[in-house]
């Protein structure tokens, strides 16, 4: 691989790597950063979105096991993106559509503009080591915030370009911010998965969990209305009403905290109308910083 190309789209890059895979080559940090034309952090970054599949490092090479090799298909391909989060940047990843993002000519169409990403350069062992134990349902044990902790690991969870761990310690579904995570250890222990826990999973959006869930109303300014429209900018986003004076939205958040600071990134085109004391609490927080 000597010749430079510019793949260097997030979603054609993963596509490419995965059929390079796929047919059998070795890959290396150095060759695929020369490749794509990025930085070698960025292609050790992409090599961690493959912490699902059977990939091995040899002699300085990441290579696939033999008895996966040639056995990735459209579906596959369309599993990872699902996994990675890139699904719905398209309208429908269709086999054809895979096709032309992997044809070099065709995807000089497209272009994809996402997170900034944290860099995790140094701690890609840690998260393919959590992925293993979530898999194979191990408990892993670690320091986080000056306390060792064991956890029933449920979910690696990127969230607005941060990855956090979510599981279960002491019975108590918690999140944890990975890049804080130190002094990993898989355990021999494992654990059988609680299937309410595995729901609220599921059912939940955003990274702090609880058992209780805030219900707030929102009245949105109709020059900005448009952008909670166009997806969801809210957990649990829900219409009330739409008129061509207001937008009125219902979400749910675990904390108040969750929904304050979508708030104040949104004054002054934004209002809480219900609970009222939530939209009295975050004026008193204003007032005390505008006396500062």
């Amino acid at each position: 691989m000597t010749n430079k190309k510019e793949h260097d789209k997030l979603a054609t890059r993963l596509s490419l790597m995965l059929t390079m895979f796929n047919e059998g080559k070795r890959l290396s940090v150095e060759e695929l950063a020369l490749e794509f034309c990025v930085a070698e952090r960025t292609i050790q970054r992409d090599l961690s979105r493959f912490s699902y599949l059977p990939i091995v490092k040899k002699d300085g090479y990441y290579v696939l096991e033999a008895y996966c090799l040639g056995k990735l298909s459209f579906k596959d391909i369309k599993q990872f993106a699902t996994f990675s989060g890139v699904q719905e940047l398209y309208p429908e990843l269709s086999d054809a559509l895979i096709v032309d993002i992997l044809n070099e000519r065709t995807n000089k169409t497209m272009e994809v503009h996402g997170h900034k990403y944290e860099n995790l350069n140094d701690k890609v062992d840690d998260f393919n080591t959590i992925a293993s134990a979530i898999i194979v349902y191990s408990q892993i044990q670690f320091t986080y915030k000056n306390k060792i902790r064991i956890l029933n690991p449920y979910k690696l969870n990127n969230t607005n370009g941060i990855w956090y761990l979510v599981g279960t310690e002491e019975g108590v579904l918690k999140n944890f911010s990975f890049s804080k995570i130190t002094n990993l250890v898989y355990l021999k222990e494992h654990f059988k998965q609680d299937k309410k826990i595995i729901q609220t999973l599921k059912e939940h959006q955003g990274v702090w969990f609880t058992q209780k869930h805030l219900d707030v109303v929102l009245e949105i300014d109709t020059s900005v209305a448009e952008y909670f429209l166009r997806r969801d900018l809210l957990p649990h986003q829900k219409l009330v009403e739409h008129t061509d004076e207001k937008l009125i939205l219902s979400t749910q958040v675990a904390y108040e905290d969750e929904i304050l600071k979508v708030v104040r990134y949104w004054i002054p085109h934004i209002k809480i109308i219900s609970p009222l004391s939530l939209q009295q609490k975050l004026e008193k927080n204003l007032k005390n910083y505008l006396n500062l």
